[in-house]
């Protein structure tokens, strides 16, 4: 697993020089592949909060679910990543993955981070995923 990039869980960006401090560091620490698409080209007044983590996140289940990462065929190939992540994925249909685990996936690896679930309600999404069996008792993730 690929630490180096943990940060601060929101960052507010409030110039283009603290902008472009923050893509430098996303280029120095975060793996290209798993890079949401917001660190590449870093606005001058945003924030960056969890919602990053949710996109590498995402990255991680999809190469769970599909043997490699969706853009670690393009970094392979030369190509550039930058621009891949700035198109919405397609996520391939299979017969071993649910429905509402795919729209999970796709919720996660949306281009604007806006539009990705925060924390909880991924959590939530999960643990719906899997009704317990019965008689069983889960506990909060």
């Amino acid at each position: 697993m690929d630490l180096g990039s943990m940060n601060q869980a929101c960052i507010h960006v409030e110039g283009s020089r603290q902008a472009l401090a923050l893509q430098d560091w996303a280029a120095q620490r975060c793996t290209i592949s798993y890079r949401a698409p917001e660190l590449f080209s870093v606005q001058s007044h945003c924030v960056i909060d969890e919602r990053t983590d949710v996109w590498s996140l995402g990255c991680v289940l999809y190469a769970m679910m599909f043997g490699e990462g969706p853009y670690d065929m393009v970094f392979q190939k030369g190509d550039s990543v930058a621009l891949a992540v700035q198109n919405q994925l397609s996520i391939p249909q299979s017969p071993r993955h649910s429905s509402a685990l795919r729209q999970l996936l796709a919720s996660m690896m949306a281009v604007d981070p806006q539009q990705r679930p925060h924390i909880p309600l991924l959590l939530s999404q999960l643990e719906a995923l899997q009704p317990p069996a019965p008689g069983q008792h889960t506990t909060q993730i």
